[in-house]
């Protein structure tokens, strides 16, 4: 069997016969010249350097699937992929009531299947808030962690090619739960969401939970108007107020540690308005924040690291720590780029934003509309449109797992993001060019963006 992970968290556990499968399926449905080549079947037993090489050409395979706009964003795909979660996992189809919260600590109880995909989970809590049709697609569910102090700590958004409830269940931790927010960056969408009753006050729940936990800045004369603007139930003009402030509309992340502008750096980072904000506390205890624009990073990738075991042998060395990293190439001055990382448990989650940036910043460039980069029902089920189709979903990620000894590992370096088990961080000049994302929104950057 072969580990599939996605987001480090392991997805699933298939064989060599399912994956077979599946292949065979995409040649069906797309043809020879479209799906790559798939390893061949051995008659004899294989030996551990063929066990390894197989695993590799597998990876391979996934991974230049995953890649393909056709065949990664297929259902074929990831209905395979939800199935083989379901099956892992060994929880059974049948009803059950979820729950989804609120930005405003609400639940929301949905009756759902534990095989409904992400989009029907999605539905069914809008459906149970009377969200318009059209507006769907500007939220999305969210896997978050509960913190100490009654806030949240961002994981993922939850992707299409999983079964929200398998994934949250899977975790057996109640800290862990699933949330409704916007997914969009742009403030000038907020427009859309509060033509809607609904929408409108989606988005004022939010609004006051980011402000309540100082995600948005407010000075003592903000907070009186605002406070005036919730007396009278004026929520459209609560809302336009917080778009003025600091910070409005962005994701706030765990602190973490970076090396800029120099190494070991504790930094709070935020992600929103097409930039990453650094508040960083220098050593000397000095705070100075800046930011860094999506449009001049030339590339990012993510990696993982595994700290060397240093105890005696035979002494139980316990679970790895996985150190996780984001790492961007930025354009600091017209001549000079430079490779900035962030050490931190969310660094996929950073990857995820500043690729959900990029794709909003490309429509926008190519005169496209939002709304068509959302799913629209087609014959009953679910499709995206074809703009979207341009726009990949976080890449399946493999990392390492201590309990993996019995099986092969399947590792799914896909699209721009890997994880790797190495002894130390890696630099740019030990990481192949298939690791790196490539930002197409860079390329358009002039020399007024200087």
């Amino acid at each position: 069997a072969y580990n599939i992970h996605v987001n480090g968290v392991l997805h699933c556990r298939v064989r060599y016969s399912q994956l077979l499968g599946l292949h065979e399926q995409l040649r069906k449905e797309y043809g020879t010249n479209v799906v790559p080549a798939f390893p061949p079947k051995k008659i004899f037993t294989l030996t551990p350097a063929e066990v390894e090489q197989r695993r590799e050409q597998l990876e391979k395979y996934m991974q230049a699937v995953r890649q393909d706009p056709t065949l990664g964003g297929s259902e074929t795909f990831n209905s395979f992929l939800r199935k083989a979660q379901q099956e892992t996992q060994q929880i059974p189809t049948e009803e059950v009531v979820l729950e989804v919260l609120l930005s405003n600590g609400q639940k929301v109880k949905v009756n759902i299947l534990t095989s409904d995909q992400t989009e029907d989970v999605l539905e069914a809590v809008a459906s149970k808030l009377d969200l318009p049709d059209d507006l769907v697609g500007y939220f999305s569910l969210f896997l978050v962690r509960e913190t100490k102090d009654g806030g949240f700590s961002f994981v993922r958004k939850l992707q299409e090619f999983e079964l929200p409830y398998v994934s949250v269940t899977s975790l057996h931790n109640p800290e862990f739960q699933i949330i409704l927010r916007k997914s969009y960056w742009d403030s000038a969408y907020d427009d859309d969401v509060m033509e809607h009753r609904v929408g409108l006050n989606l988005l004022y729940a939010q609004t006051v939970s980011d402000i309540e936990h100082g995600w948005i800045l407010v000075n003592k004369e903000q907070h009186r108007q605002l406070k005036s603007l919730q007396e009278k139930v004026s929520k459209k003009e609560f809302i336009r107020l917080a778009q003025t402030l600091k910070y409005y509309g962005y994701l706030k992340f765990d602190p973490c540690v970076t090396d800029f502008p120099e190494k070991g750096c504790h930094v709070v980072v935020s992600a929103g308005n097409n930039e990453l904000n650094f508040q960083v506390r220098l050593p000397n205890e000095q705070i100075k924040e800046g930011s860094f624009k999506v449009t001049r990073m030339r590339c990012w990738r993510v990696t993982s690291s595994v700290p060397m075991s240093n105890g005696p042998s035979g002494s139980s060395p316990g679970k790895s720590e996985v150190k996780l990293e984001l790492a961007f190439e930025y354009l600091m001055s017209k001549d000079r780029l430079q490779w900035v990382t962030i050490t931190s448990p969310q660094a996929i989650m950073l990857s995820i934003c500043l690729q959900s940036m990029v794709d909003e910043l490309m429509v926008k460039k190519s005169g496209g509309s939002i709304r068509k980069m959302f799913r629209r029902r087609v014959n009953g089920a679910l499709r995206r449109s074809d703009s979207q189709q341009a726009v990949k979903s976080p890449p399946l990620l493999d990392s390492p797992d201590a309990s993996r000894e019995p099986m092969a590992k399947l590792s799914s370096k896909l699209t721009s993001v890997s994880l790797r088990g190495i002894s130390h961080s890696s630099s740019a000049n030990d990481v192949g060019a298939n690791d790196f994302h490539g930002n197409y929104a860079f390329e358009g950057i002039g020399d007024e963006d200087l």
